[in-house]
């Protein structure tokens, strides 16, 4: 989208190479990835909630004090041209410190309110980079 510059995604041929050093080599490159940047974006699709490494790089970046969003991506089209299903929210899963509450109390979720792909891409690109600064500000405060 051009809203987060400098970070590539991930292909998956990328994934499977990383993945096939184990655990600390996932560890090693989450944190490379993470390194110099003031916060965690997490696209939220049908099966991102749960995911052992979604859930270790929204704990790592919290707990480094990176600010924390998530952006439902389920209206966007996959290069299939099809629409996936709405995923459960990831934060809604993982505790806030000691408060009993769990992250999604604080972290917010944006679903864009269209399901025409081409509005959704729109309207996520229009509006990320204020929902990245105001992540920044909700953990500056927390």
């Amino acid at each position: 989208m051009g809203v987060v510059d400098g970070n590539r995604p991930c292909s998956d041929n990328d994934w499977e190479t990383i993945t096939q050093g184990g655990d600390e080599k996932i560890k090693k490159w989450i944190a490379e990835q993470m390194d110099g940047k003031s916060c965690v974006i997490v696209l939220i699709g049908a099966n991102t909630a749960g995911r052992k490494w979604i859930n270790y790089e929204i704990v790592k970046g919290w707990d480094e004090g990176k600010g924390v969003v998530g952006v439902y991506i389920h209206n966007l089209k996959d290069s299939d041209g099809k629409q996936s299903s709405k995923g459960a929210n990831p934060f809604a899963s993982i505790p806030y410190g000691n408060t009993g509450n769990m992250l999604s109390s604080i972290v917010k979720a944006y679903d864009p309110p269209y399901s025409n792909s081409t509005n959704v891409y729109d309207y996520i690109k229009e509006n990320l980079a204020d929902w990245v600064e105001e992540a920044i500000n909700i953990r500056n405060n927390a």
